[in-house]
């Protein structure tokens, strides 16, 4: 496995609201900083735009889809370059229609571009000697089938994997039921994400668009909080564009295990170095504060020795708790859960611990806050102060 040695050249440039015109101006703006949309996307071509949807529907105002009037600004540039355009994830089948609660049909239709859940057209088998998890997976027919990949993925931390932007955006072009699966099947962390770059490396986008304008703090990717960034990233590279995503951020690129080991396969850049950086300077825009998942303090100390870092990491290990007051009893929980470890008990999730293989799908799909993430008081502490000396050299 070799580093990438080429540079990469990330466009960074400020965007304030989600009004369409305005933001078609900005997105323009970053493109033509790294050539110009024209040069990713030729005359005619079937272009294939993968957007950020977790199931179970929620509105773009919370911050965990791709917001519709981005998806709307990218489409509409298209539109002066082909007119074969195809807009699409995987989500679940409704009622009700995920789409259309996020504003994402409406989006589409105002633009005049198809819209489709993945599920709808089929997966293709695929498989890959250099993969390091999987043997064989599921991508969309759609994706594959199409000439060029836009990828927009939204700029969110992500309790299990740290930050979840470019390169994990398209783990969506899986079936959502092999998804469920993979997290059972591959529970370690090191596992979990490079079976993640597995398919990153099957179907590597030819452009990325990072909406960054209202991003998502803390337990993401959808149990966090909305926070203003006000940026819009566009690059090839997606593993170079979410290695600058995250220093924005304050987070270091190689505490995101999909960043690190992408580049060490050669698909992507994630060394600052490496990476031209144009329009706005990352420090102009860096957010400070910004609220960091639990898993990023356990990034970090498994930098320290192998005796010690064992036993830090599993005292941050977390478990999800459910909070009845907050339960609402949609049992989306239940349905997520690859190994059935949550039943419904008089109309409130219940988690058999010791079924528990703390993937935190189920905190991942939570919309009501009522599933969090549960730790001992030792790893609270282990936390705080991980973070604290983050801060500290944040700011020398």
């Amino acid at each position: 496995m070799n580093m990438k040695s080429e540079r990469a050249k990330i466009a960074l440039v400020r965007a304030g609201a989600y009004k369409c015109d305005e933001l078609s101006i900005d997105i323009d703006e970053a493109l033509d900083l790294i050539g110009g949309l024209s040069s990713f996307v030729p005359p005619q071509s079937k272009v294939f735009v993968k957007i950020n949807h977790l199931p179970p529907p929620s509105v773009a105002e919370k911050c965990i889809v791709t917001n519709p009037v981005f998806v709307e600004a990218v489409v509409t540039l298209l539109k002066a370059i082909t007119t074969d355009i195809t807009v699409g994830d995987d989500i679940d089948s409704g009622p009700p229609d995920g789409f259309e609660v996020s504003g994402i049909r409406q989006a589409c239709d105002r633009a005049g571009v198809k819209l489709i859940n993945l599920r709808e057209e089929g997966f293709i088998e695929k498989s890959d000697a250099n993969n390091m998890a999987l043997d064989k997976t599921y991508i969309s027919k759609a994706v594959l089938e199409s000439d060029v990949i836009i990828n927009l993925p939204k700029m969110k931390t992500h309790s299990l994997a740290v930050f979840t932007g470019a390169v994990k955006n398209m783990y969506g072009v899986l079936p959502g039921g092999i998804r469920r699966r993979y997290h059972a099947d591959y529970m370690a962390r090191v596992d979990f994400n490079q079976m993640l770059v597995d398919v990153f490396s099957q179907v590597r986008p030819h452009l990325n668009i990072m909406d960054g304008i209202m991003a998502m703090e803390g337990e993401g990717p959808a149990g966090g909080s909305p926070r203003k960034v006000g940026v819009v990233l566009a690059g090839a590279d997606a593993v170079a564009l979410d290695a600058v995503a995250t220093t924005i951020i304050g987070i270091d690129p190689m505490d995101v295990r999909t960043l690190k080991y992408a580049a060490q396969r050669g698909l992507g850049v994630a060394d600052l170095g490496s990476i031209d950086v144009v329009g706005q300077a990352i420090d102009d825009v860096k957010v400070l504060g910004f609220k960091h998942p639990a898993s990023s303090s356990g990034a970090a100390v498994e930098k320290a020795p192998r005796f010690l870092a064992g036993f830090v990491v599993k005292q941050l290990d977390v478990k999800p708790s459910v909070k009845k007051v907050k339960c609402t009893g949609c049992a989306e929980c239940a349905k997520v859960c690859p190994v059935h470890a949550i039943k419904m008990s008089s109309k409130i999730a219940k988690i058999n611990d010791s079924m528990c293989i703390k993937c935190l799908c189920c905190h991942e799909v939570c919309r009501y806050d009522a599933i969090v993430r549960r730790q001992s008081f030792g790893g609270r502490l282990l936390a705080f102060l991980g973070k604290t000396m983050q801060r500290a050299f944040n700011k020398s």
